[in-house]
């Protein structure tokens, strides 16, 4: 490994030399009333979307301070950095080559908020250059990426937080603490649905030159040679192959996880039972799938998935969810409202269980954040470490697979981490990273 360790960092100054960074704005001291012992001084890699979104929810709170940003297209970079400087008071250093921004000693933590085929590459950088990391989900791309996650991160002993969020709000660590003190009965069933407009695709467009201030090479990074599309660049990246997995690795990795938490799963599905396609009425852009229902069948229960891209509506009314079924009662819920439906008892005249209502919550990115923020300060776990992010992933994946090679029926090994019964699904484990960038080994 240490070898390993000296290739990234020579490499690593090489590149900050010829490329350089787009701007240099220089960071003030620590905030007002925190002690610089008690200070997180945070990075961001991915400055867009949700990225941009954790980052706000870590400059929420006094103890954080942004030092670096860094993206490939700066106009995203400018942008973000004048709210940064607006709102919070703060002029981190700005990057547009993250190999040079981990080179920043006095960042603690790195957030990722880029397209999923670069969380593996840049997470394990971080990490060998003495980061905590804070990445968004889907952990990685591809299986074989996953496992490379969790090993440099059990490697180099720093805080990983996956951002599945929904594992530190109220509602969801209710219905798990409902469901594992009996409130259900016997656990028998999770159905789980996620029908959404976006996923359908936008309307096709035709390749064009990159737009003016984008580092379109350094964007694909490990990715294949592609000609530049607005359909596969911000945003619409999620439903195409090389970055995304559709709507199944956007919100299934959330519910999924839901689904093994209330058995504390942490490991692959032994089989999946798959039906994927494209039926959409109109032709979009778009590779992923639209349609799918999957079934995950685990020795006690079985956990069933349903989705429906280009719709908004679902089970309960409802466009996404997800139903805990019990002997004696179902649990409903999403991230803003639970409801636990008692089952009937005929022979007693009552109900096997107590009702039970929260419809206040909300998104719980914050709390998440908060916990990865003091699980940095304690040593101690925090709430979604890489082997939780890479069970839900291994989920989204595999079922995904075996839509891909047609496979109805795949069975995962995953001790010898390959499928018994599809040459063809063996061939999607792995990513072939585009030439200078290659796959870490550990």
């Amino acid at each position: 490994m240490e070898t390993s360790r000296r290739d990234f960092m020579k490499k690593s100054t090489l590149a900050s030399l010829s490329l350089g960074v787009a701007a240099t704005i220089p960071f003030v001291t620590h905030a007002e009333n925190t002690a610089p012992a008690d200070q997180i001084n945070v990075g961001i890699i991915g400055c867009n979307s949700m990225g941009f979104g954790i980052l706000k929810h870590h400059l929420g709170f006094p103890d954080v301070r942004c030092v670096a940003m860094c993206d490939v297209d700066e106009n995203i970079l400018n942008q973000r950095a004048e709210e940064i400087r607006k709102t919070f008071k703060q002029k981190p250093v700005l990057y547009r080559d993250f190999r040079k921004m981990l080179e920043q000693k006095d960042i603690d933590a790195v957030i990722i908020g880029t397209p999923d085929h670069w969380h593996c590459l840049i997470t394990v950088f971080a990490l060998q250059a003495g980061k905590h990391v804070y990445v968004e989900k889907p952990m990685a791309n591809t299986i074989a990426e996953c496992n490379i996650m969790v090993n440099a991160a059990n490697y180099y002993k720093k805080v990983v937080q996956v951002g599945q969020q929904q594992r530190s709000g109220f509602i969801f660590q209710k219905s798990m603490d409902l469901i594992k003190t009996g409130k259900i009965g016997k656990l028998r069933k999770i159905n789980i649905w996620a029908n959404f407009n976006y996923g359908a695709g936008p309307d096709i467009l035709a390749d064009e030159p990159v737009p003016e201030g984008v580092d379109y090479d350094m964007w694909l990074g490990p990715a294949p040679k592609r000609p530049f599309n607005k359909n596969r660049f911000h945003g619409w990246w999620r439903l195409s192959w090389d970055y995304g997995g559709g709507l199944m690795s956007d919100w299934g990795v959330h519910l999924l996880d839901m689904g093994l938490w209330a058995k504390d799963l942490v490991k692959a599905p032994d089989k999946v039972l798959v039906y994927g396609t494209n039926n959409y009425h109109e032709k979009k852009a778009r590779e992923t799938f639209d349609s799918m229902t999957v079934s995950f069948p685990k020795d006690e229960y079985v956990i069933n998935w349903d989705m429906t891209a280009g719709i908004q509506s679902g089970p309960y009314k409802m466009p996404y969810g997800i139903a805990f079924i019990g002997d004696d009662g179902t649990i409903v819920a999403d991230r803003n409202k639970m409801n636990l439906f008692p089952e009937w008892d005929e022979e007693a005249k009552h109900s096997k269980t107590s009702e039970y209502q929260y419809l206040e919550g909300k998104e719980s990115h914050k709390e998440h954040v908060r916990n990865f923020l003091d699980c940095i300060k304690s040593g101690q776990k925090n709430a979604c470490p890489p082997e939780i992010g890479r069970a839900a992933a291994l989920h989204v994946h595999i079922a995904n697979i075996a839509a891909r090679v047609g496979e109805p029926v795949l069975n995962w090994d995953d001790g010898k981490n390959l499928f018994t019964n599809n040459k063809a699904a063996n061939e999607l484990i792995t990513p072939t990273y585009r030439s200078p960038w290659t796959l870490p080994k550990f």
